[in-house]
């Protein structure tokens, strides 16, 4: 089989035409869903970039067990089980997290990879110490990042991180005076190299991964809303909604435009498989790892607050040259991001790990009349309020416990999302005996490091409401908590023998005051350590 995975980052569903957008924005995604089988309740599980990747290439949540992090030295990663059974694995990517530390493992599971640089902080164009008010003179001047920097000289060593790397982007928006110049137009151009050069043989996955829409939402002109000349704003921060109409209206239109250029070069990508008739041989998938607030809910971006549905609820559609005669057909079923591990492994016959949690997508594109799956799904960040749907109803939980010391990490490569852990924490490490997944390898128990609990447990903290219910059906949008206690008991148990079945660590049952919701013989027994 020949499948061409893509992937955008930060890709809101209710953006996109065939999910109730504006169908002039994105008329090529709609194109798309006028052929592909297009699901309509798929949801991210665990948050945000390299959690959600780490559950794509196992067929697992990773956040019952630590926050971003590696491919861990035991996980079963589809692109290296593919390319064991004979399937070329080549990923084209933008997404600069991967060549951090902690994002060590997905792109060397791949048979082959390439990476273009360029987005956001990832230096494209270099400058030790650049000064910001020279750097002012020479750069556009509605662009937003230099309008908030500090006077004076700034370094990689920044007392100011975040200006440092708003600083950066404006250095790269530097390099970029043509659209070919930008990364998302050399991540397509690279995955036609690739598509060109081997159209005519068999057994290859190309996932073509792109860092956008992700913020700053930064588009080429001719993606621009007329002639505008305001401030370019777009890289808002991840904190409560605190801008002017005009703020938020400019900030909107920034990830308008970008959108309007993903679904451009996306329709170049339907182009060439018109052109070539690659319909007929080979599997096309688009999805997102996740959303994306708005100025929705008093927020902007992620990760502090709840996963509302702007940022749970993603788009996904597939073609299978197999199930042509469903083209432009839709599916009710609940589905979940680690389902795409077994659907590719499914997809080249390879067989399914039997830790694998996932469900393969190939049912549902077989059948449109079959009955939905009676499915719960869970979701979040480590440590943050957890979200349970089962498409009709959402379900928000937050932490009971505030002994976030009591939290652990559990990991066989001890990596942050930009550093090593520090000898402080690993000289805290002690050994616990493997679990089920680790194939025989014990993990290193880490107490949770303050810059981990300061990021994971944000959302906790900022907890408004508190643990709330939601029915889709009626309130999609999330507005109003309902008192349903049926329904919340229902959810919370689902989130409980979601937790059993990915053998959470008890403390984690505790944090979320799970302990004495599954029975005595469905609780978990494995020891902490």
């Amino acid at each position: 089989m020949k499948t061409i995975f893509v992937i955008f980052d930060s890709l809101n569903r209710t953006a996109l035409a065939p999910y109730g957008g504006d169908a002039t924005l994105t008329p090529n995604f709609a194109r798309f869903a006028d052929r592909a089988v297009t699901f309509d309740k798929h949801y991210v599980g665990s948050l945000p970039c390299m959690p959600a990747r780490r559950d794509m290439h196992t067929g697992r949540l990773n956040m019952m067990h630590r926050p971003w992090g590696p491919l861990e030295p035991f996980d079963n990663s589809y692109a290296q089980m593919l390319s064991t059974a004979g399937v070329y694995t080549h990923m084209v990517t933008d997404h600069y997290h991967y060549f951090e530390p902690g994002g060590a493992g997905y792109a060397q599971a791949f048979d082959s990879w390439s990476f273009k640089r360029g987005q956001e902080y990832d230096p494209v164009t270099v400058r030790v110490a650049p000064d910001v008010a020279a750097l002012r003179e020479g750069y556009d001047p509605r662009h937003y990042p230099l309008d908030r920097l500090p006077e004076g000289t700034l370094t990689h060593r920044s007392t100011d991180p975040l200006a440092y790397r708003r600083m950066q982007h404006a250095l790269n928006a530097e390099h970029m005076t043509d659209e070919a110049d930008y990364p998302l137009a050399q991540c397509f151009a690279s995955a036609f190299e690739f598509l060109d050069g081997n159209k005519d043989a068999d057994d290859w996955l190309l996932q073509l991964e792109c860092f956008d829409p992700h913020e700053p939402f930064m588009a080429a002109d001719r993606f621009r809303d007329g002639d505008d000349s305001r401030p370019v704003l777009d890289w808002p921060p991840y904190e409560r909604l605190a801008n002017s109409p005009e703020e938020i209206d400019s900030i909107r239109g920034n990830y308008r435009a970008l959108l309007r250029m993903c679904d451009d070069y996306f329709g170049q990508l339907l182009d060439w498989m018109d052109a070539t008739g690659a319909w007929q041989d080979t599997c096309l998938i688009v999805t997102t790892d996740h959303g994306y607030l708005l100025g929705e809910h008093e927020w902007w971006g992620k990760n502090k607050m709840p996963c509302y549905e702007e940022i749970a609820h993603i788009p996904l559609m597939v073609w299978h040259p197999d199930h042509a005669d469903q083209a432009g057909t839709r599916r009710g079923g609940v589905t979940q991001t680690m389902d795409i591990m077994p659907t590719l492994l499914e997809l080249n016959g390879v067989p399914v790990p039997g830790e694998v949690q996932a469900r393969s997508l190939l049912p549902h594109l077989a059948n449109p009349d079959a009955p939905a799956e009676d499915r719960t799904v869970v979701f979040g960040l480590f440590g943050g309020p957890m979200g349970v749907t089962d498409g009709s109803y959402s379900y928000v939980h937050y932490p009971t416990s505030t002994a976030t010391d009591a939290l652990n990490m559990y990991t066989m490569a001890p990596q942050h999302m930009t550093e090593s852990f520090s000898p402080e924490e690993l000289g805290q490490a002690g050994m616990v005996p493997p679990l089920g997944f680790t194939k025989g390898a014990r993990l290193m128990r880490v107490p949770v490091a303050r810059e981990v609990k300061e990021a994971g447990f944000a959302a906790a903290a900022d907890s408004a409401a508190g643990s709330a219910v939601y029915d889709l059906r009626v309130d999609p949008g999330q507005t109003t908590p309902i008192e349903a206690p049926g329904t919340t008991a229902r959810l919370q148990r689902a989130l409980a023998e979601t937790f059993a079945r990915h053998e959470a660590p008890p403390e984690l049952f505790h944090y979320y005051g799970l302990d004495d919701v599954l029975s005595e013989t469905a609780a978990p027994k494995r020891s902490a350590g």
